[in-house]
């Protein structure tokens, strides 16, 4: 399989059905993703004027991947396999950002370094490293979506379990997929509270493969330790409602499970969690531990 370079001067702001392709591979190639902050790499100094922003340039996505034999009703595999991060992150928030948006005065900016495995928050507060991904997806069938935005496809789901060691499943909607990926975090708590986790340029690889005759049409997530549906809609609420039902669905469908069992086995074993509550579209996720998938005989993809 070949392994491919893709630098960050090839970004996108929507992913798109009607954007070229950035780099075509084949499947189970491997590919480096250079990419930048969620600014745009804009904000180099706390004292710098939110007015200076730049504001189109939010949440830029490097891509597009056309994955050659990818067709829609596939799935596309994404394992993430290493994430390399940038020498310092950054974070902000500030009036009418975050949850607490309606409270703040002023905006905040605060540069942090990465030293020896940490993020440098203060002089006394280092934070442990949980290098995750947070703009990730496919493009959508019709029209564009801003990489702002989670959805069905993928987009902004700000996860934090999509990290290295994760296999990611999108749907395939358009010929080539056309993946992309950006907006990394050095760490991030499930929420995203403030508006941003620690917003950091990097490195990401991943290897991608083409998983025929097993549609599914909304993102999957699978780590050593769980199996997980990822949801987003306009509340929390239908979100968390929205991630439930794919769980049961897809055991229902892949593992001949009763509907009432598979809520009941959730309800016992299965944990709801926040992805996301600051984005145009909110996030949630269910994590069902990976031993009862296979107990259940549950078909996951497997590469060699």
């Amino acid at each position: 399989m070949a392994k491919h370079k893709l630098a960050k001067s090839h970004l996108i702001y929507a992913l798109s059905p009607d954007v070229d392709p950035a780099l075509r591979v084949q499947s189970g190639d491997t590919v480096e993703i250079e990419t930048c902050d969620c600014f745009e790499d804009q904000i180099q100094d706390e004292t710098q004027d939110f007015g200076t922003l730049d504001w189109n340039r939010i949440n830029p996505a490097t891509g597009p991947i056309y994955i050659e034999g990818a067709e829609p009703g596939d799935l596309l595999v994404v394992d993430i396999l290493a994430i390399e991060l940038a020498e310092r992150g950054v974070m902000t928030t500030g009036p009418g950002l975050g949850v607490l948006g309606d409270e703040l005065q002023h905006n905040a900016i605060r540069m942090i370094p990465i030293d020896n495995g940490h993020a440098v928050f203060a002089e006394r507060l280092r934070l442990p490293l949980r290098p995750m991904i947070g703009v990730i997806g496919t493009a959508p069938k019709d029209n564009a979506i801003p990489c702002g935005t989670p959805g069905d496809h993928g987009g902004n789901m700000d996860c934090t379990r999509i990290g290295p060691g994760a296999r990611l499943l999108l749907p395939v909607n358009v010929q080539g997929a056309l993946f992309a990926l950006g907006d990394l975090h050095a760490a991030m708590g499930d929420g995203e509270v403030g508006v941003s986790g620690i917003e950091i340029a990097g490195k990401v690889t991943v290897s991608l493969h083409v998983w025929k005759g097993s549609a599914w049409p909304y993102p999957m997530l699978i780590d050593h330790e769980h199996v997980m549906t990822i949801a987003s809609a306009e509340t929390l609420d239908a979100a968390a409602e929205r991630a439930v039902k794919q769980m049961a669905g897809l055991l229902v469908r892949e593992t001949g499970i009763a509907p009432a069992d598979a809520v009941m086995l959730m309800s016992a074993a299965a944990n709801l969690r926040v992805c996301q509550v600051v984005d145009p579209l909110k996030t949630a996720r269910v994590e069902l531990p990976k031993n009862l998938a296979e107990q259940l005989e549950l078909k996951l993809p497997v590469f060699g």
